[in-house]
């Protein structure tokens, strides 16, 4: 089975709670409001998007979208999107997103890459092994002179740590290797998307937060996780986009409540749920959020 083998929304809620132990806390309060979303994002002055399941599925345009951000930014309000898609470069990320049919400019543009990226600066040198399509473009990575993780168990037996960065391609034979290789000789593993799903056009596709979590229950290894829904995305994103600006006048615009939503929470941000699309479709909202614990602020159908 591949990486790209889909899980059911019910399922991908279910995995989030088995592994909430390594989350953050506290998600939000107890109670939400069910409201459109041009009524929600003008009692604010920054708007954070998620990418999946809000802005696209996959590589689809979800219908509204672009206009919506369009319109927030001719009103004034500041943009940006807070997406976990860490496998693509900032060209491609860029390129995609005018593909698409939105105006963002690079800086408006915050990926957990970015997040992880900044945590290698302050990383002593290593080799390091990824979990990333070699197919793809590697961007930015390609100057960590990586160690591509494929079939041979001899490159998970060399790298001195691993960056688990994009699924695309990996299989459950390689997520055995590199479970063998940790419980031999445990290494650093840092890993550059938290998602365990992500919403595409066939469905939702386990991503690198999935085989970090296994690994993990797997080998005793604690990785490091570099993304929503923890603090240094966020981090990022307000300092590029407004480094004075109070948290609370910052809304964070998700589809999944144990990365946006706890995230978005978490740094002092109000947060608003979109449920017409991604990873809770389907599913009743009342009782994913009650069986979570963790609330948004705001549910809407789409923005």
């Amino acid at each position: 089975m591949t990486a790209q083998a889909t899980i059911t929304p019910a399922d991908a809620l279910a995995a989030y709670q088995r592994v909430r132990h390594r989350l953050p806390g506290a998600g939000g309060g107890s109670s939400w409001v069910k409201a459109e979303f041009s009524e929600v994002a003008d009692g604010f002055d920054l708007i954070l998007f998620d990418a999946y399941g809000v802005l696209n599925v996959g590589e689809t345009a979800i219908p509204g979208a672009a206009a919506r951000v369009a319109a927030l930014r001719a009103s004034g309000k500041l943009v940006a999107v807070v997406s976990n898609s860490a496998g693509y470069s900032k060209d491609h990320m860029m390129s995609r997103w005018r593909r698409l049919g939105f105006d963002f400019a690079p800086d408006e543009v915050i990926t957990s890459r970015d997040a992880l990226i900044w945590q290698l600066a302050s990383e002593p040198p290593r080799a390091w092994a990824v979990m990333l399509n070699p197919e793809i473009d590697a961007g930015e990575i390609a100057s960590f002179d990586p160690i591509y993780l494929q079939d041979d168990p001899a490159d998970y037996d060399r790298a001195d740590g691993f960056l688990l960065i994009g699924a695309d391609g990996w299989t459950d034979a390689r997520q055995s290797l590199l479970e063998t290789a940790l419980r031999r000789h445990p290494r650093p593993v840092l890993v550059g998307n938290p998602d365990l799903v992500a919403p595409r056009e066939g469905g939702l596709t386990r991503e690198p937060g999935w085989f970090a979590h296994r690994l993990s229950d797997a080998t005793g290894v604690t990785p490091r996780f570099l993304g929503k829904p923890f603090p240094e995305i966020f981090d990022l994103a307000v300092r590029r986009r407004a480094p004075e600006i109070d948290p609370r006048r910052v809304l964070m615009v998700g589809d999944t409540l144990h990365t946006d939503i706890l995230g978005g929470a978490q740094a002092g941000f109000a947060t608003a749920l979109v449920t017409g699309h991604g990873a809770l479709m389907g599913l009743d909202v009342t009782t994913s959020i009650a069986a979570a614990a963790i609330a948004p602020d705001f549910v809407v159908d789409h923005i």
